[in-house]
Order: structure tokens, then C-alpha cells, then sequence
């Protein structure tokens, strides 16, 4: 009877154990005339073979139900080679053979993601941007390669302090991690300074919070961007003079067959033109001239509540937290030329006006200055080459304004770094010896 229906065979057990009873007091009945006694032999014969018989035709049930305890045990510590052998038809056969499927297709979506962890972990491994993930203990859950190499001199780095490790570390690397964003800082290595892109996102993984940091080596992509870039200050200057001097030699030239001709009335013209176009060509280059003689800095005492107050007449922002009623020392012109420049470029980036910040803070024995907006931050490209020498992505700009900002906070000791901001905008933090 395996095939049989678990309704059919709770009834065939309920009625042979009925029949068995019933047979049982009437044959009492006949012999001892005793309807008690028949009652009791009913009892005494019906009621165990009833049990009997109803435990051979639930016996499969109980098997089947029993598998089903051990695969869903074995299901649940992820072994999914469990199968049931059950006699086909009926509906054990079709809970067995579901089960069946189930595992199956387990096994196999199990051996599809093997096979894609397995791929990206080869390609994460084998990436020349160092990977570090720190959950919420703050211990290394992962590092691939290029970390290992960059921190741990090819060691593993899984179980160690997230800390620890930062401890270790150059300042630099410190600062840019602190900010909370995408941010470049340099480091000086045995064989020079190389500079790095730092990413960092926070995310749920497994109900728990982790933190991933991206750590991209730059300097040779920014040593190719400064060869570009000297070839575009070339063309730039080598255009700009070209326009400048074909036309003052056409007009000398013109000025000398005037002269020679004797008609003198048009000369005062021509010079002027030659010199407008002389004039024109001066400024163009004193403009780089500048950059390229930046003077030292003139370091002084200043107190920061008079310095920002200066500020405030010459361009719109709102002051974050509290401004320092203290001193500090750096050269107010130049640092004022700075910030207003940052603080034009948060206006032109189409921040709201309200939103263009700026705060001062004392951290570990050095002066912080942040610019904030909430415009349209920068992608990684531009991120990476903003500072650089006359890279602009504005149709009229030079390029320089972010590089004088650079040259003049490091010729202070400091350092400037750019970030873009969790809920968009760009921060652009100015750090000073204090």
C-alpha cells in the first residue's frame, strides 16, 4: 500500500481495527453470553490491532518525516546533497520528489555563486587599487593584494586593527581618512613622493555596519596629466603670442611703407594698435609670470575673528561653528587671496548661497580650514587633476587658481586637499602648522 493516500490509509487503519473489535465481542458474546465480557474482548483484541495496523500504514509518513528532519538540518548547514528515496506516486512520492528539486537547484545556484565569488575575488585580488574592508569593530574583514603590499609588507591583514593600521601611517594618509570622503594626499616613500586617491563608502553587510576604503596610486597618471598639460601650456602661449605678433608685425610693417611714403597722419594709429596688441600680450604673460614667482610668504600673527571678518565685505558665505578667538600665523594677504577664490568657486560650482560654508578648527596641533558647498562636487578625473597647473574645465578659465591656492598653503607647510561630499557639494580643506 505505499501508494496509497495518507486519507486512505488513516481510514483502512480505523476501520480494520473496527471490524476487529466488532468481530471480536461478537464472538465473546456467543459463547459466554455476557455483554461485558464482550465489550471487553472488543477492547482487548480491537484496540491493538488497531494500533498495529495503523502503525505499519503510517510507517512511511513517520520515515518520510524523519528525512525531512535530516535535510532540513543538513539544509541548514548549507549541505544540500541531501536527497529522499520514496516510493513514486501518492502524495509522499511528490513531497519526496519536490524535496528532491529543491536540493538540487540549491546545489546548483550554490555552485554559480561559488564560481562568481571565485571570479571576483580574482579580479579584486589582482587590482592595483589597494582594497581594505573594516566592519563595525573596526578590524579588517578583507584585503587584497596591493593593500597587503601597501601596509603590511605582503602580510595578511584580515583580524588586525583598522586603526592600528592608520596609526602606523603617514599624517597625510590620516587627515584624508578623517575627512570622511574622497579626498588625495601624498606620501613619501624611499624612492620619492607618490600621491593617492582615497575612496571611502559605508554599508550594511550581513546586518552589520562595514566601511570600505580604496586606496589608487596617481602619480603616474598625474605625471602623464603635467607632460599634457605643459603641451597645452604651449599650444596655449604659442597661439596667444601668434596672435599677438602676426599682427604687430603687419602692422610695423605697415607703418614703415606708411613712413616711407610720407604719409605720417596714420602713424599715431598704427602705434597705438602696436601698442594695445604689445600691451594685450604683457598682461597675458605677466598673468603666468605670476604663478611662476609666487613670493614667499610674510608670516605673521593675525587673529582669526579679524581675518574672517575682513573676508565677509568681499564675498557671501556663512561661517560654520564658531571662529577661534585666537591667533595664529600665516601671511593674511595670501591666505585671503585664497579663500576668496575658494569661496567664488563654491558660488560658481551653482551652490545656494546659503550653503557656501566656511569653519576653522584646531586639530592635532594644526590649523583646519574648510570650504563647503553643496554644488555639483567634482568627478574622479577632475578631482584628481584640479590642482594641477593650468587644468580647468570652465572654456575662459586658466588653470590656475586651484594651483595657486596649492602653491601658496604649501609654501605655509600646509596642505590642501579636495573631497567630494556624502550628500553632494565639494569640501575643500586648507590644513596650517598651527
Amino acid at each position: 500500500m505505499p501508494s496509497l493516500s495518507l486519507e486512505v490509509r488513516f481510514l483502512l487503519a480505523i476501520g480494520a481495527g473496527a471490524a476487529l473489535a466488532v468481530a471480536a465481542a461478537v464472538a465473546c458474546l456467543q459463547l459466554t453470553q455476557s455483554p461485558w465480557l464482550a465489550v471487553l474482548a472488543a477492547a482487548l483484541l480491537g484496540l491493538p490491532a488497531a494500533a498495529w495496523l495503523a502503525h505499519r500504514l503510517t510507517r512511511p509518513i513517520h520515515q518520510l518525516l524523519r528525512a525531512l528532519e535530516g535535510a532540513v538540518a543538513s539544509f541548514r548547514d548549507g549541505d544540500f546533497s541531501f536527497s529522499i528515496a520514496a516510493t513514486p506516486g501518492g502524495a509522499l512520492g511528490t513531497l519526496a520528489r519536490l524535496h528532491n528539486e529543491l536540493g538540487r537547484t540549491l546545489r546548483e545556484q550554490r555552485q554559480h555563486l561559488a564560481q562568481r565569488e571565485l571570479l571576483l575575488d580574482t579580479v579584486v585580488q589582482n587590482s592595483p587599487v589597494a582594497l581594505l574592508l573594516v566592519d563595525d569593530l573596526g578590524h579588517v574583514a578583507y584585503g587584497n593584494l596591493a593593500a597587503r603590499q601597501l601596509f603590511n609588507d605582503n602580510r595578511g591583514l584580515v583580524g588586525l586593527s583598522f586603526g592600528d593600521i592608520i596609526d602606523a601611517g603617514p599624517a597625510s594618509m590620516r587627515e584624508a581618512i578623517a575627512g570622511g570622503g574622497d579626498a588625495l594626499f601624498s606620501v613619501e616613500f624611499p624612492e620619492g613622493e607618490e600621491t593617492f586617491h582615497l575612496s571611502q563608502r559605508g554599508f550594511r553587510l550581513q546586518g552589520r555596519a562595514h566601511r570600505l576604503y580604496l586606496f589608487r596610486r596617481m602619480t603616474r597618471e598625474l605625471s602623464r596629466q603635467e607632460v599634457a598639460t605643459w603641451k597645452k601650456v604651449i599650444r596655449v602661449m604659442s597661439h596667444e603670442l601668434n596672435n599677438s605678433l602676426a599682427p604687430i608685425s603687419s602692422l610695423a610693417h605697415s607703418g614703415a611703407e606708411l613712413a616711407r611714403r610720407g604719409s605720417t597722419e596714420r602713424l599715431p594709429e598704427v602705434f597705438a594698435s602696436i601698442g594695445g596688441r604689445a600691451r594685450h600680450l604683457h598682461e597675458f604673460i605677466e598673468g603666468y609670470a605670476r604663478f611662476a614667482r609666487l613670493p614667499a610668504p610674510r608670516i605673521e600673527a593675525v587673529n582669526w575673528r579679524a581675518f574672517v571678518a575682513g573676508l565677509a565685505p568681499q564675498v557671501q558665505f556663512r561661517v560654520a561653528g564658531t571662529v577661534p578667538d585666537t591667533e595664529a600665523r600665516f601671511d593674511p594677504g595670501q591666505l585671503e587671496q585664497v579663500l576668496i577664490n575658494l569661496l567664488k568657486n563654491a558660488h560658481e560650482a551653482g551652490s545656494p548661497a546659503d550653503s557656501v560654508e566656511l569653519e576653522i578648527l584646531h586639530v592635532a596641533a594644526q590649523w583646519r580650514i574648510d570650504v563647503r558647498d553643496r554644488g555639483g562636487g567634482m568627478s574622479e578625473t577632475v578631482l584628481a587633476h584640479a590642482l594641477l597647473p593650468f587644468y580647468s574645465t570652465k572654456r575662459a578659465g586658466t588653470g590656475l587658481g586651484l594651483a595657486l591656492a596649492r602653491e601658496i598653503v604649501e609654501a605655509h607647510g600646509g596642505r590642501i586637499q579636495l573631497a567630494n561630499r556624502d550628500a553632494g557639494g565639494l569640501r575643500v580643506s586648507l590644513t596650517l602648522p598651527a
